[in-house]
Order: structure tokens, then C-alpha cells, then sequence
């Protein structure tokens, strides 16, 4: 079998768009972007402020940790709460305590005091709350589109996020050169709002099932319970378990040098807030020209050979981020970090929606995020550490070349990367009443 990104159907520029026709993605995605643009302002003030109060990489390591290792704790739950509840409700109260910790983050720098510990704290506490709803945030998407449209998306959805990326941290380097950090944490409070508000007038559709799972019995869990049950599941499809692996290897070795940004502005370039700010955004704007690509040809590229591609674009960016000599060299690195990274990032999840039943997603998309999560924050906290030991460049320079040896590994093994394809399955999942698997 031919998995859909091999139909060749809706290919080309007019169609990259075209699951925007429906009026609830439209209305959802509209509001994400705003809410992301704010999201993205915080999220590059803070390892920026954490450097500059505290001069070490460790800490903004540290900072990451705190964000994203909470995330990879409550992921299981979300994910129960995601398959057992309406998505919808789950997602307005989880945007709204969200709005009430990014108020709190600027009620903290008030008065021109920054203090990083207590910043670190409230930034955990975000990825706690945000933890919960990311898996129905991801799963709430095919209740927006019908199937022949969950591509486009997904990887508008990523795109938004990418859009977002590259306008809110522009924004948030000249908020820092012309305001300071408040202003940044201000705009993400208000900007939840706006999500809240398309939350509000959205009226999902029922999710459609796998074309892979059939007449499947599923059991009322909760907690470690239902964790174990979408665990069992993935065990079951090789096809998972290889997207779950890489995400966390990919994420490992590439994330991290989005968070060492500010160690690159300052330290190795030598540039003020304002640059950084565009240094960072050259990271977005990869990822839209990225995501226009993937959304107008990827339905005709196998998402085998993709995936390897697009990992190969990561870790030579990422080499090349750690060559360069010059802060021209950086904008342009970090560009094709962003083209990587989005490529990726759209296969993965794009292979995991369309082979998962409905009443597993948000089990497996909570197991996707605990690996992303995980592998992200601790691959930051240990390259943070390392690079005030070895130095940015030896830091990153090496983890470039260990995801293009990752890379060819996974070339040199057609047979296994085909199952992103659809073109290998595993067993049809059965027994599953017993949790354990």
C-alpha cells in the first residue's frame, strides 16, 4: 500500500492552502498564529535575559529544562484527558490558565528586576499547565478537516507555528532593545485571547479512525493506565515506533542550538538584542519557506525519502551554524535550521496522525510529545553545560555531525524507513483490555 503523501493529488502553489477553506481550521488557525506570534516573543526574551543576568549557558540550558521537562511529565495525562474528554473544552481552559501564567511572568519583571530563578519556576509551571493540552491541541486538528485535507493541515498547523516563530522573535529582540522583557511577556498574555476566542466558535467534526485499525474494544483508563494502553499500541506499529525514535534523536541533537541562540548573539558574533532578534527570526523564516514547499509538493515525495532528506538539511545546518565565521553566515544557517526542522517536523507527525486510530491519538501523540518534550530540554540542559566547558561551536559542530550519521543510517535501510510510507504495517492491534499490552 501507498501511504497518501504518494497520490500526487492537489499538487502545486494553489493548492498549499487549501485546507484553509474550512471555515473551523481557518478560524483555529488564525487564532493559533496570533496566539504563537506571543508565545514566540516570550520564548526568545527569556534565554536572552537568563544569559545576560547570569552569563551562563547552563542556565539558559536550565531554563529549557524547566520549560519542556514538565511537558514530558504531564504528556501521558493530557493525553488520557485528550481521547476520554472534548478537545475543545480541554483547550479553552488550558489556553486560559495559560493567559493567567504569562500575566504573572510580567507582573515579575515589573520595576526593572529580573530575577531568574523565579522566572525559571513560572516557566515550569507553563509547561506544566501546557503539558496537559498540547496532545488535544495536536489531536483537535482531525476534527477541523476532513481526511483528504489532514496534510495540508498538519503542515499549516506547523506552519502557523513557524510563521509565529519567525514574526515573534523579530518582535521580541526590538521589544528587547527598545522596551525591555515585560512588553514581550505582556503581548503572549493578551495574545491567548485571540485563540480563545476562534475556541469559542469552532464546532468540530467527529475525528476520522485509521484506514490500519479496526473493531478495536477500548477501556475507561486513567493515569499510568492509559499511558501503558497507547504504549502497547505503538509497540504494535513499527511504523510509530521508528517516528517516536527519530523525533527524539533529531530533537536531542538539532533542538538544542535554537536555545544556544543567544550564546551565538553575544558570545560568538558579538551582536546586540536587535540582531539577535533577527538572528532567531532567520529561524522562521526558514520554516515558511519550508512549509510553503512541503504544503505544495510534499503529497508527491515519499515521506521516507523526505524525512532522511530533511534530517540531512538539519544536521548540515547545524554544522554550518557552528563553522561560520561571520553573523551573515548565522542568519543563513539558521534558515536552513528552520527548513530542516519544519520538514521533519511535518513528516513525523503527518505518518503518526494517518496511521493512528482516533480513540488512540491522544495517547500516541502524548507519547510523541513526551519524547519531543524530553529529548528537547535534555539535550538542552547537557549541550548548555558542555558549551560553557568546550566552547558553542565544538558543542554544536558535533551534534551536526552525529544527525548526519543518524541520517545515513537510516538511508542505508530502505526496508525499515518504508514503514513511514504506509507501505509496511505492523499487527493489527488486539488485546488491548489488558493495559500492560
Amino acid at each position: 500500500m501507498v501511504g497518501p503523501l504518494m497520490t500526487g493529488r492537489s499538487r502545486g502553489l494553489r493548492h498549499a492552502f487549501r485546507a484553509l477553506r474550512h471555515r473551523d481550521f481557518a478560524l483555529f488557525w488564525s487564532g493559533a498564529l496570533v496566539s504563537s506570534i506571543g508565545m514566540w516573543m516570550q520564548g526568545v526574551t527569556i534565554p536572552f535575559v537568563i544569559h545576560e543576568v547570569t552569563g551562563s549557558a547552563t542556565w539558559v540550558g536550565l531554563s529549557a529544562f524547566a520549560q519542556f521537562a514538565p511537558v514530558m511529565v504531564m504528556s501521558p495525562l493530557g493525553g488520557g484527558l485528550a481521547d476520554r474528554h472534548a478537545r475543545r473544552t480541554i483547550l479553552i481552559w488550558n489556553q486560559a490558565a495559560l493567559l493567567v501564567l504569562a500575566l504573572a511572568l510580567w507582573l515579575s519583571v515589573q520595576g526593572g528586576a529580573v530575577r531568574p530563578g523565579l522566572m525559571v519556576v513560572l516557566v515550569g509551571l507553563s509547561g506544566v499547565v501546557a503539558g496537559l493540552g498540547i496532545p488535544a491541541w495536536q489531536s483537535f486538528v482531525t476534527e477541523l478537516v476532513p481526511r483528504e485535507s489532514l496534510l495540508n493541515a498538519v503542515t499549516l498547523n506547523t506552519a502557523q507555528f513557524n510563521v509565529s516563530r519567525a514574526i515573534g522573535f523579530m518582535l521580541g529582540g526590538l521589544a528587547l532593545y527598545s522596551v525591555g522583557p515585560g512588553l514581550s511577556f505582556l503581548v503572549n498574555g493578551l495574545s491567548y485571547l485571540a485563540v480563545l476566542a476562534a475556541l469559542m466558535t469552532i464546532r468540530p467534526r467527529p475525528a476520522p479512525s485509521s484506514v490500519f485499525i479496526t473493531d478495536v474494544q477500548i477501556p475507561e483508563l486513567a493515569g499510568p493506565a492509559t499511558f501503558r494502553l497507547g504504549l502497547a499500541y505503538v509497540r504494535q506499529h513499527p511504523g510509530l515506533q521508528l517516528a517516536v525514535l527519530t523525533c527524539g534523536i533529531v530533537w536531542f541533537l538539532g533542538g538544542p542550538v535554537i536555545q544556544l541562540a543567544p550564546v551565538f548573539a553575544r558570545d560568538t558574533f558579538g551582536v546586540d538584542e536587535r540582531a539577535y532578534g533577527f538572528l532567531a527570526a532567520a529561524l522562521g523564516i526558514g520554516a515558511t519557506a519550508g512549509s510553503v514547499l512541503i504544503s505544495a509538493y510534499g503529497d508527491g515525495v515519499r515521506r521516507s525519502r523526505l524525512i532522511v532528506n530533511a534530517i540531512v538539511v538539519y544536521g548540515l545546518a547545524v554544522l554550518g551554524m557552528a563553522l561560520t565565521p561571520t553573523y551573515a553566515g548565522g542568519l543563513v544557517a539558521m534558515a536552513a535550521i528552520g527548513l530542516g526542522y519544519l520538514a521533519v517536523a511535518s513528516a513525523l507527525m503527518t505518518s503518526i496522525q494517518l496511521a493512528v486510530d482516533d480513540r488512540f491519538r491522544g495517547r500516541v501523540l502524548a507519547l510523541y510529545v513526551m519524547v519531543f518534550t524530553g529529548a528537547y530540554p535534555l539535550g538542552s540542559l547537557l549541550q548548555g553545560i558542555a558549551t560553557d566547558h568546550f566552547g558553542v561551536r565544538a558543542v554544536v559542530g558535533t551534534a551536526g555531525a552525529i544527525m548526519l550519521c543518524y541520517a545515513a543510517l537510516l538511508a542505508s535501510k530502505p526496508a525499515v524507513i518504508a514503514v513511514f510510507d504506509g507501505a509496511v504495517q505492523g499487527a493489527l492491534f488486539q488485546g488491548v483490555d489488558q493495559p500492560g499490552g
